[in-house]
């Protein structure tokens, strides 16, 4: 969770652009006609880039049709999830939308049955409920083309999948009324339904918008999708008018605080996309025809990877305010190409913009073929077309010592072949096993665990996952919450998929010693090698539980084909059956370390041991609660947990690609005597109590899992020193982040620090290298509340007030081997 958007709101009234929000919103009613043929994305449900570019494209097909299509495992298997804590004992979980009366028949208004499927049973409404894990739901999609009059509304905590095998098509009629086909946050009398940077744990995949139905001149929108952590965008294509003077636009993202996107096809329209959110990371989106693919409304920091940009007038805008007020504090764009479009990217920024440090690109490994202008800022062209640009920059830059402020060509960080394979960074989409059979999976539930919260479901999930992974089976973990008393075991092997982020959690005296930590969950044996696949999951703990560590990954696996952790979460406490709920753990911010000894509930959220190697994790968050999730008014709440993110690697290669970790003690990110890690975007918060108690309590320092000792570095410093580090390096090398968000809003739950003008006194430091470290280096470094935003061996390398971006403080590029400029 982020400051409510109120406060946030107050503070960036300039990047959030809300004239042009309001102006986009109040054309929300639309009409027009047409018949259309619909393209079949090119794009497999499980994409893998090794070592070449993004290509994806599409064709021009007959439209879905269930006489001739593939139908899909998931529509065939026996469902039997639970929500073992919802109040409606026969609550339905998977929801197939043509049992609520859709036909999928391209002629039928399919909009009451799908809104049905989606709502019935209970559901947490959007401007009725503020956020609740007791009722998820998955709704699929059969193939088919599906006649929708007005907005598909989307609950909390809710799966919408579609026929990855034959894209089921949302097809606007020429009198659609709504803001999106699906419309993710509806706006109501009080503004948005969900204050957008609480709106977790939701997925949308394998589905086609087509808008060409509604008139090219009246305003339409794909997706209305602001949101927070562990949400996703998948395996999607926009349909849009490409006529001349066209107001379609497919996705539009206005706030929240992301989040993940992947494998998105854009044809035709006004907008590709439109974002404006804290931080997000987006891998493989294509623009086709588009007037501008991107328009950045506002960030603090977005990750592009893989972004193929074709026959448009823009492609990146990212001028938003003008050099006067620039909106957008950082992009960073990798892997990238730009091809028969007018201006590949468009800023705002120049010697002389405002924010002082706003307005930071970083362009790595990114081709532009017949751009006249690669770059043009306000007076025109910076950076004309026609070349791959292995590295150049615009920002603040530290290398390591700054700020310097820089426009042009730079060395971009190095990469190893292991990482990106070909030159290109290794990728891989989250398996949906789209042509394996329903015969191939087996049902934990069907196998004995019960999910019911209650029953110790240990020897049932162990025995399922070792006889899965010998029999080459597809493990399905029910939705429901398994209780273990003891580490259940993913052996080499095990391709694992939940439903509706079923829960595994760790429960009793097995997980109480904070001396002898025990995993809850353990994927590999030490020194195990081979490959796991596992997706869509959380992982937390119940009650007092501080020797936890909710995941261990001891497996090995090889370079060019590693183990993968899609849309797999930990979350500790702030929920229904976690015994960690704000009648368990109220804060207190009026009483001086008062620490309640039921309330530390973890001792770390993943730890990746030194003889693990070769993992792909997307879209992953680790938090510990910092409010009540079930509570009507979110209400706060205080749990503990020691240890965030830990790498020992020792052979790495390693990807974090679109991760998050929160509210940890002593760390968020720490990585040591490890390499060869690619990490980005990167998003930490600061635990709220901190620096009451502070990190020196109540998780004790432990020298051998390479703790920080805050007793050491904190003598002779200012201000709120002792406060877990954002990242933390220790003697490593290859350690690479393509964006990062540092952020500490709270001092005592006092958000005062944070405000802008107050001098970022959260906490001292947030971000260290210690030891001998060798080729360390981030792109677009964004802080919040820390007074220096860089340390190496106890000196302060950067402060904030050098490097002030409006809200956030902003470095463009940081290295600790020195890298020059040249134009």
């Amino acid at each position: 969770m982020r400051p409510s958007s109120s406060m946030k709101l107050s503070n960036l009234s300039i990047l959030i652009g809300l004239d042009l929000v309001t102006s986009v919103i109040s054309q929300v009613s639309v009409s027009g006609g047409g018949t259309v043929l619909l393209p079949q994305p090119s794009i497999a449900a499980s994409s893998t880039v090794k070592g070449a570019p993004f290509t994806n494209s599409s064709s021009t097909v007959i439209p879905s049709s269930t006489a001739h299509s593939t139908p899909y495992w998931l529509e065939q298997i026996p469902h039997l999830g639970v929500a073992p804590f919802s109040s409606n004992g026969s609550y339905q979980v998977f929801r197939n939308v043509k049992d609520f009366g859709a036909k999928g028949d391209g002629v039928t208004d399919d909009t009451a049955a799908i809104n049905k499927a989606i709502s019935s049973g209970g559901r947490c409404e959007p401007g009725v409920c503020q956020s609740t894990t007791t009722t998820p739901a998955v709704v699929y999609f059969p193939a088919g083309t599906y006649l929708i009059s007005s907005s598909i509304i989307d609950y909390y905590l809710t799966q919408i999948i579609g026929n990855p095998n034959d894209f089921p098509v949302l097809k606007a009629t020429s009198n659609f009324t709504g803001f999106g086909l699906i419309d993710g946050d509806p706006y109501g009398a009080n503004g948005l339904g969900w204050n957008p940077t609480n709106v977790f744990y939701r997925q949308v995949r394998n589905l086609v918008f087509d808008l060409r139905g509604i008139s090219p001149n009246s305003a339409a929108t794909g997706i209305h999708w602001p949101s927070a952590q562990a949400t996703s965008l998948q395996n999607c294509v926009f349909e849009m008018s490409a006529a001349a003077g066209t107001q379609h636009q497919g996705l539009f993202i206005e706030s929240g605080s992301g989040g993940f996107m992947n494998d998105l096809v854009f044809n035709g329209g006004n907008y590709g996309a439109r974002f404006g959110n804290q931080q997000y990371t987006v891998r493989n989106l294509t623009f086709n025809n588009v007037v501008t693919a991107i328009d950045q409304l506002w960030d603090w920091g977005w990750t592009y990877q893989g972004i193929s940009v074709n026959n448009c007038s823009t492609g990146l805008n990212m001028s938003s305010g003008g050099a006067a007020t620039q909106g957008v504090v950082s992009v960073t764009l990798i892997d990238s190409s730009f091809s028969n479009t007018k201006i590949g990217i468009a800023t705002a920024y120049n010697a002389t913009s405002k924010p002082d440090a706003a307005g930071g690109l970083v362009l790595d490994n990114v081709s532009f073929k017949n751009v006249p202008a690669a770059i043009q800022g306000p007076q025109g062209t910076v950076l004309a077309g026609d070349r791959t640009v292995n590295g150049w920059s615009e920002g603040n830059t530290y290398s390591p010592y700054g700020p310097t402020r820089a426009e042009g060509s730079m060395k971009p960080f190095s990469r190893s072949s292991t990482l990106s394979p070909g030159g290109y960074f290794y990728a891989r989409s989250k398996p949906q096993y789209e042509h394996s059979s329903p015969s191939e999976f087996i049902s934990v539930r069907t196998g004995g665990a019960t999910g019911n919260g209650v029953t110790d479901d240990t020897a049932a999930l162990n025995a399922i996952f070792a006889f899965a992974a010998a029999a080459n089976k597809i493990v399905y973990i029910d939705a429901g919450t398994y209780k273990v008393s003891s580490t259940v075991f993913i052996p080499s092997g095990s391709r694992i998929v939940g439903e509706s982020y079923p829960v595994i959690l760790g429960a009793g005296a097995f997980f109480s010693s904070i001396r002898q930590p025990q995993p809850v969950v353990q994927v590999g044996y030490p020194f195990q090698k081979g490959i796991v696949e596992w997706s869509d999951t959380v992982v937390s703990t119940q009650g007092p539980t501080s020797g936890a560590i909710l995941i261990q990954w001891n497996l090995a696996s090889p370079a060019n084909s590693p183990s993968g952790a899609w849309d797999v979460h930990t979350r500790i406490g702030g929920f229904a059956g976690s015994e960690l709920q704000r009648a368990n753990c109220p804060t207190t911010p009026d009483l001086t370390n008062a620490v309640n000894q039921n309330c530390i509930a973890a001792f770390m959220s993943i730890h990746i041991t030194e003889n693990a190697q070769g993992i792909y994790f997307e879209n992953n968050w680790f938090w510990v609660a910092d409010h009540d999730i079930e509570h009507p008014q979110l209400y706060q709440v205080t749990i503990y947990a020691g240890r965030g993110l830990y790498c020992e690697s020792k052979v790495g290669n390693i990807w974090l690609v679109g991760t998050a970790v929160e509210h940890h003690t002593l760390y968020q990110y720490q990585f040591a005597n490890t390499k060869n890690i690619f990490a980005g975007q990167i998003q930490t918060e600061t635990a709220y109590y901190q620096p009451n108690p502070n990190a020196l309590q109540p998780i004790p320092y432990i020298k051998k899992w390479n703790d920080p000792n805050f007793e050491k570095s904190c003598r002779n410093v200012t201000g709120n020193c002792a406060n877990g580090w954002g990242l933390r390096i220790v003697d490593s090398e290859s350690v690479h982040v393509y964006g990062a968000g540092l952020y500490s809003f709270f001092n005592n739950y006092n958000t005062s620090c944070s405000d802008q003008g107050n001098n970022a006194t959260c906490q001292s430091r947030i971000f260290s290298l210690e030891g001998q470290n060798k080729d360390i280096g981030v792109y677009n470094l964004n802080t919040i509340g820390t007074t220096n935003m860089i340390t190496r061996n106890g000196q302060d390398l950067a402060s904030y007030k050098d490097n002030i971006a409006g809200y956030p403080e902003h470095i463009t590029l940081f290295t600790t081997e020195g890298r020059g400029y040249s134009r």
